[in-house]
Formats: structure tokens, C-alpha cells, sequence
């Protein structure tokens, strides 16, 4: 079996993002299992290209609601990964326009000539059926994994190196990675954090994310603003996007990892932080509950106050969250999620459910 599988994503903005990521470590775990599993990948920058490509399968690894992301008339039998429909989902805090709108009508019909849909958690299955009316039997729940460079390290052999590279870092910080999007629910995590400072003064709180750096988005102005009224200018550190070997570094120096979304498709960095041992905090919404498991502390991401108690928590029960983290993000793994994906490629190819 041929697929064809594009590449747009990592030749776009999306390459710093959860979908580049999952675009890449996806091609580099199927041609791990192509051979064993009788399939050749034929990667396109291009999708027209696909014209000219005698495939038998098209995956489309991303697919966006207020862009025509899929072909309007497929010429292959296609699958699509929907990570998930947060700003469908949230209109009032993701505007769409009057354009975006007539291309999410748009964009829903195209999804119905797919042959099968792929997402990243069981929550989202079940909203993607119900939003866009395809079929739910033809909606296969896939979960993502930590990278294999995601692990515990000997902290002496980092501490000095990434502390010497990202000055001023403190002894003892809380760890956030990823996007400024409203569902992140960066401001949350800012007030909780202040609350939690006030009888922990010696924290600082490190923010990690290609989109720190673009001071011009109206969501960096704001929180620069919150930092300032929280008077925590000197508490916050703002990396941006840094490397994954510093990252994997940063997530084992870290005393806390926080993830406290209003709304998660997956919420890949919580496994990385688990990985490399880093105790959890993260909000009981959307996918986190099917990855956290019993390895993490819970909380409403809707208060202040639980986000500050769930790091406190956190703190007390390093060592347990630790190891049950370890052991947790060890239940995904990249080859497990190419198995899983190549068995329906070879459904969508058959025409079965």
C-alpha cells in the first residue's frame, strides 16, 4: 500500500506548533514500521502533486475550519487528522468572520467525502461526530506520545548548562509549554501562579513557546500587562522556543509542569513533562483526564485559587507524581501510534469501519 501523505504543515507557521510536531514524529514512525507493515510513504510538499502520484491512500495530517485545508473533489480514498474544533467550539473567543464561516460550511461538506477522520482522544471523537455530522464509526480515536528523547536525566549534568544559557533561571520554577490561544488559559495560570507566590516567593514561572516571542500578537500584549498589574515582572521568565534537547533539560529541571486549559485536543507537552519526570498539574477538561490518568494533579481551571493548591499539591507529592508520570507516559508510545494508523489506512483503503 502507497500513501501519500502531505507535508504543508511543517512548511507553514505549524511547524513550531502541536501539528508540525505530530507531522514529523509521525513520518519518522511510520518509515520505522513501513517495511513490516507493507507500506511505502510518498511525502508531498504539494498537494496538488497527488495528481501525479500512483498512491493508494492521501493522509492529510491537519485540517483547519476556517481554511480550505481538504480538496473539494478527492481523486484518492483520503483520511484527515482533526486534532480537535476548539475555535468552532468557542466562537465568542475565536472569531471567524463572515469568511470563516462560509468556509467551515465548506470545509464540513469536504470532510464528508473522506474516508475515515483520525483525532487524538476520545473526547474529541465524540465532538467531531456531533459538530460535523460524520459518521462516528468512521472516527478513530489515536493518541499522540512523548518523543524518545523525553526522559529523566541526571539533573548535575544539565542544571549548570541551562542555567548558564537561560539566565536569570532560578533554583526552583513551575513549567508551562506551548501556545498563547485563549483555551491555554494563560491568564488563569498567571493569577493562580500569583497567588501561589505570595507564600513561595522564591519560584519563578517559565514559559516556553514559539508565540512568546511575537510581542506584536494582542494576546502576548495582554499578558505582559497582567504580568505587570500582578506585579510579577521579576518572578516570570519568558524563553520562547527553544530547542527540544534544552527543552527535555528544562522539563527535568522543572519542580512543576502546569497545563491548566480550558480545553485540550491533547496536550502533548503533559506527557513530555511526565516523560523526563516532572510532577503534573492539569485541568480536568477535554482530553487531559483520558492522558493523565492517576498521574497527576486535577484541577478547575476556571479558579485561581485550585490552580495555586494544585501546584502546592503538586510540590508535596513530587516523588509519587514523579514515578506515576514516568510510568503513565510510558503507556503511549510513537510506534504504537503508527500501528494504530496504518490499521486504518488499510480500513479506509477496504471501504470498512
Amino acid at each position: 500500500m502507497k500513501v501519500a501523505l502531505d507535508l504543508s504543515p511543517l512548511y507553514s507557521a505549524h511547524q513550531y506548533r502541536g501539528i508540525g510536531f505530530y507531522t514529523k514524529r509521525l513520518i519518522t514512525a511510520l518509515q520505522a514500521v513501513a517495511q513490516e507493515q507493507a507500506i511505502e510513504l510518498a511525502l508531498i510538499k504539494d498537494t496538488d502533486r497527488t495528481r501525479f502520484l500512483a498512491a493508494d491512500l492521501i493522509h492529510y495530517p491537519y485540517f483547519s475550519p476556517f481554511f480550505l485545508s481538504l480538496p473539494g473533489r478527492p481523486l484518492l480514498p483520503s483520511v484527515v487528522t482533526v486534532h480537535d474544533l476548539t475555535p468552532v467550539k468557542y466562537p465568542q473567543h475565536f472569531p471567524a468572520g463572515v469568511r470563516g464561516r462560509w468556509r467551515w460550511q465548506s470545509q464540513k461538506r469536504r470532510l464528508q467525502k473522506m474516508a475515515a477522520v483520525l483525532t487524538d482522544s476520545q473526547a474529541w471523537r465524540q465532538q467531531i461526530a456531533a459538530m460535523t455530522g460524520f459518521p462516528l464509526e468512521k472516527i478513530y480515536s489515536v493518541p499522540l506520545a512523548a518523543g524518545e528523547e523525553f526522559k529523566k536525566l541526571k539533573i548535575e549534568n544539565c542544571k549548570l548548562k541551562i542555567k548558564k544559557k537561560y539566565p536569570p533561571l532560578a533554583d526552583t520554577f513551575l513549567l508551562y509549554v506551548g501556545d498563547v490561544n485563549w483555551n491555554k488559559n494563560i491568564p488563569g495560570l498567571l493569577r493562580g501562579f500569583a497567588d501561589f507566590s505570595r507564600h513561595n516567593p522564591t519560584f519563578q514561572l517559565v514559559l516556553v513557546g514559539k508565540a512568546f516571542e511575537q510581542k506584536a500578537l494582542p494576546e502576548i500584549k495582554e499578558l505582559l500587562q497582567l504580568i505587570k498589574s500582578l506585579s510579577l515582572d521579576d518572578k516570570i521568565r519568558i524563553l520562547g522556543f527553544v530547542p527540544t534537547n534544552d527543552l527535555v533539560a528544562i522539563y527535568n529541571l522543572a519542580s512543576v509542569y502546569c497545563q491548566p486549559s480550558f480545553d485540550e485536543g491533547f496536550g502533548l507537552p503533559v506527557l513530555e513533562a511526565m516523560a523526563c519526570g516532572c510532577p503534573v498539574v492539569a485541568a480536568k477538561v477535554g482530553s487531559l483526564p483520558e492522558i493523565c490518568g492517576q498521574a497527576a494533579v486535577m484541577i478547575n481551571p476556571q479558579s485561581n485559587q485550585e490552580i495555586a493548591e494544585g501546584i502546592k499539591k503538586a510540590l508535596g507529592r513530587g516523588a509519587e507524581l514523579s514515578q506515576k508520570g514516568v510510568q503513565q507516559a510510558a503507556a503511549f508510545s510513537w510506534k504504537r501510534t503508527a500501528a494504530q494508523t496504518i490499521a486504518v489506512y488499510k480500513k479506509a483503503c477496504a471501504g470498512e469501519e
